[in-house]
């Protein structure tokens, strides 16, 4: 039977929280998530921020480019109420909650992380392009240093991993940080990593759903590399059973707490095929 993939949420529980606030990692966290995964952006005066987008338009009430402004600029908006826009018409709601408004620092989510009583990984995605290149890196790697996360001891791992779509980013931490696991977030496989290889210091294949849909024998082919394979992003039931079926190490979700359930079900035993010996023509005769 296939062993059962890490369930790792996308965003937090970003199908029914507003993605990247601090009330959507703690629904992950208590649905039983086997870990967080984030994408991290520079803010002007230097704090990283979990926001996917480089404008602010989508997740908040603000309008511009995040690299421009400062946490406390950013902090003056609401990154939640586009979740359920109609929020303030209902009379019985409670108020306003924080965890599901405010900007998210990536300080924050580490701590979320350290603090969740057993143990929880975290997958952190660098994005690119942007104005400060190699500084998100050296950022990350120096707000890692203070959980002790960023130089794991011999015989030990971080909990956190480092994704990007970008070569450079994963060379660059594997410079700054070769301790670090790093992941090739992939939208199409490269043609000279088809076979299951992947860049040299990179640890995990990040393919997305679309690609082991099409391929599911490129799961094997890393394995026999030595590559975990991590899916993106996957939501539908269906979906979470075929990454299973065909081996998937973790599958990045919206909905932790629905992957989880389908995950639990036994899996359906493969129809047996009936082999019938070819019928024979009767004797004519003559």
């Amino acid at each position: 039977m296939a062993k059962r993939p890490l369930v790792v949420a996308h965003r937090g529980a970003s199908d029914v929280s507003p993605e990247h606030t601090l009330a959507a990692y703690r629904q992950a966290v208590a649905a039983g998530a086997d870990g967080l995964e984030c994408d991290v952006r520079l803010t002007a005066d230097g704090h990283l921020v979990c926001v996917h987008d480089r404008r602010i338009e989508r997740t908040s009430n603000g309008r511009g480019v995040l690299s421009t402004m400062s946490l406390e600029e950013l902090e003056s908006f609401d990154w939640g109420s586009w979740k359920n826009p109609w929020a303030d018409l209902d009379e019985d709601a409670d108020l306003p909650d924080p965890d599901l408004r405010k900007v998210l620092t990536l300080d924050t989510l580490l701590s979320v992380v350290r603090d969740a009583g057993r143990p929880l990984e975290l997958a952190i995605e660098t994005k690119h392009p942007t104005r400060y290149a190699g500084l998100v890196e050296r950022r990350l790697i120096e707000a890692l240093d203070r959980y002790g996360w960023a130089h794991p001891k011999v015989g030990t791992e971080s909990p956190v991993r480092v994704m990007s779509f970008s070569w450079l980013s994963l060379r660059r931490m594997r410079t700054i940080a070769p301790g670090l696991r790093t992941v090739l977030l992939m939208d199409r496989v490269p043609l000279r990593f088809r076979d299951g290889s992947l860049p040299t210091g990179v640890s995990y294949a990040g393919p997305s759903l679309e690609i082991v849909t099409a391929h599911p024998e490129y799961v094997d082919r890393a394995h026999k590399h030595g590559h975990q394979v991590h899916v993106w992003t996957v939501n539908a039931d269906a979906d979470v059973r075929h990454c299973r079926d065909i081996g998937v190490d973790a599958i990045i979700t919206d909905r932790p707490e629905a992957a989880l359930k389908t995950l639990a079900e036994p899996p359906t035993a493969p129809v047996p095929t009936v082999t019938y010996p070819p019928r024979r023509r009767p004797r004519r005769h003559t």
